[in-house]
């Protein structure tokens, strides 16, 4: 048996899209969003965020047009952003599809609900945001949203994506 130090089956360099070379050379704060309620809950690893400053606050991100977080989304028309941290790299790949989710993505029973979706535990550090502009943007979704409410959890180190893999502040 080999072990391999990078992914055998990942595209080739030189066939790789020079954006997404680019985009994965920015280090990028992992959130989740999730949105719904009950059976109607989804929820989405987003690396593609951006917070804007102002009255009120808002947050850009893009998502899968085609995801079930955005069905939920769109249904609602809100949405839960939490910041995620190094323990939530198996949270992040199970939301992200690309690690198994036997009994659901919500299967824990932590999750706490707001009245804008899911929340992942009682101490984070949240914001519940109402959809406002969306429109296609490169290969997705780009979601402008007003923050509605912030809630501040226990001060914690971000997880970060970075070429392709999961990376802490040293």
């Amino acid at each position: 048996m080999t072990i391999h130090s990078e992914d055998p089956f990942a595209t080739p360099d030189a066939l790789r899209s020079p954006v997404r070379r680019l985009r994965g050379r920015m280090a990028s704060t992992v959130t989740l969003w999730t949105a719904g309620e009950g059976r109607g809950r989804a929820g989405l690893t987003v690396s593609s965020a951006v917070i804007a400053d102002g009255d009120p606050g808002h947050v850009l991100g893009l998502v899968d047009d085609e995801s079930e977080f955005w069905s939920a989304a769109e249904d609602t028309g809100r949405f839960v952003l939490t910041l995620l941290g190094p323990s939530d790299r198996q949270l992040a790949d199970r939301f992200a599809g690309l690690m198994p989710a036997p009994g659901g993505l919500f299967r824990d029973d932590w999750w706490v609900q707001s009245e804008h979706g899911p929340v992942p535990g009682a101490d984070r550090t949240s914001a519940g945001c109402s959809v406002g502009e969306v429109r296609p943007f490169g290969w997705g979704l780009l979601v402008a949203a007003t923050i509605d409410e912030i809630r501040l959890g226990t001060a914690a180190d971000p997880l970060l994506h970075h070429r392709g893999r999961y990376r802490e502040l040293r």
